[in-house]
């Protein structure tokens, strides 16, 4: 890919795209792990041992994904201020939501939500599994670090909060990133709008049940939700 491409408005937001992809990509990967908390406690718990301890997740794919996740972000905004530099004023004040959606107007918003929950996330799990493993040795029990997290309301109220915003922001996104890359038929864009839906619903409600699956269980096994 030739350096003129990737300075380019097309060639940034076909990066965008790409890297769109790909984080999408990691988000089925990961639900696939997190969902087998929900049927097995060791199951999950030899998952994330492997996930954790694999030179290759770490020291390969764990970097890209960081990168990918701060380049997708970067790239939003400045594409998002570029096309505000270029947007007539009389366009900015003349209802702009009967020009888009406010999804594909807030992309910014909802993706800074989004990277402030993956923050908060890795604080409370990416580090202390990193921790465990490479430094002080100990004995890493996965599910039940997920499991007191989501005990707490706090977190468990964050949690839905953030995967809300991922919805909104994937509602949009999905379908962008296909036609960034010149993915625009008349015959398949609807399609890939239905997969949009699909996509942006499925997702963060496959993370969400996780999540409820673990605080319902909290609650059950308590006389009251407390933190």
């Amino acid at each position: 890919m030739s350096k003129g491409f990737s300075k380019s408005s097309v060639g940034r937001k076909v990066l965008m795209a790409l890297s769109g992809f790909f984080l999408m990509f990691f988000l089925v990967q990961h639900l696939a792990i997190n969902l087998i908390s929900v049927f097995s406690a060791d199951s999950f718990n030899a998952a994330s041992e492997f996930m954790g301890t694999n030179p290759l997740v770490q020291f390969a794919l764990q970097p890209v994904l960081f990168f990918g996740i701060i380049f997708h972000l970067a790239m939003g905004i400045y594409l998002e201020l570029k096309n505000r530099a270029a947007r007539p004023i009389k366009y900015a004040m003349n209802k702009p939501s009967e020009n888009a959606s406010w999804v594909s107007r807030n992309m910014v918003i909802t993706g800074i939500m989004i990277l402030l929950f993956v923050g908060l996330h890795m604080v409370h799990f990416f580090f202390p599994t990193i921790n465990a493993h490479y430094i002080t040795h100990e004995h890493l029990d996965a599910y039940e670090m997920v499991a007191n997290k989501m005990a707490n309301p706090v977190y468990f109220g964050i949690y839905i909060l953030a995967f809300i915003f991922l919805a909104l922001h994937l509602l949009h996104g999905f379908q962008s990133a296909f036609q960034s890359v010149g993915f625009n038929h008349n015959k398949y864009t609807p399609i890939i709008k239905k997969l949009s839906y699909l996509y942006a619903i499925a997702v963060p409600l496959g993370y969400a049940i996780v999540a409820v699956y673990h605080f319902t269980n909290a609650c059950c096994s308590s006389a009251s939700c407390s933190l």
